[in-house]
């Protein structure tokens, strides 16, 4: 009897010893199972967070967008361009010095519109008795200039004095066409009512060259 108590004993403890080693092995593998799943949680979601700020971060604005804003404006030119007749004002006037052989008229452009530009030659034409007659260029043509707004500059006609005592060509008014213009301005003629009659060979009436009159510039 001692012997089996004995045995079962044994048995017993052996069978409780490998119970709590089992129970001691399934704590730790869920331990580490848990902690496993945790860190990984922690990584996977600190992932994502990285990623974001990556994302977020490196995308850049609307290519461009300021350069071509800022370049729109800066594509536009200060500079004026050509004076137009619409935006001068143009009158004319005797500047005929006591003496002269020849008789000169003084033609002003001021300029009621924007800052422009001038150079060269204005065209000149005479209507008179005989028909249209052209005045043809004396001298260099003018350097480009700037009229500003509200300046004048003016040019010199020049024309021969009628002393024949005879009636002459009769002028009756002046034709101007600004440089590079088409559009032209029609006034009286203030100079001397008629010019000589020519043989036809050629104008005797010569416009100058802008700024040649007055002070030789803007005004």
């Amino acid at each position: 009897m001692r012997v089996r108590k004995l045995t079962t004993f044994a048995a017993l403890a052996v069978a409780a010893s490998l119970s709590l080693t089992a129970c001691n092995g399934d704590d730790v593998a869920s331990g580490d199972s848990s902690s496993a799943s945790s860190s990984g949680g922690a990584e996977q979601s600190g992932g994502q967070d990285t990623a974001g700020k990556d994302s977020g971060g490196e995308q850049p604005g609307p290519a461009g967008k300021d350069s071509a804003g800022s370049g729109s404006g800066s594509g536009q030119s200060g500079k004026g361009g050509k004076c137009r007749t619409d935006d001068l004002d143009i009158t004319a006037s005797d500047s005929t010095i006591d003496g002269d052989t020849d008789g000169t008229v003084a033609v002003t452009f001021k300029n009621g519109g924007a800052d422009c530009g001038l150079s060269g030659f204005a065209g000149v034409d005479l209507k008179t008795s005989a028909g249209d007659i052209s005045a043809t260029r004396a001298g260099q043509g003018a350097s480009p200039m700037t009229l500003k707004s509200g300046e004048s500059v003016s040019f010199s006609i020049s024309y021969p004095i009628n002393d024949s005592g005879g009636s002459g060509v009769k002028v009756t008014s002046l034709v101007v066409t600004p440089p590079g213009e088409t559009k032209s301005f029609t006034t009286e003629w203030p100079g001397g009512g008629s010019l000589p009659v020519t043989d036809g060979s050629g104008s005797s009436v010569k416009v100058h060259p802008i700024g040649s009159a007055g002070q030789g510039g803007p005004q």
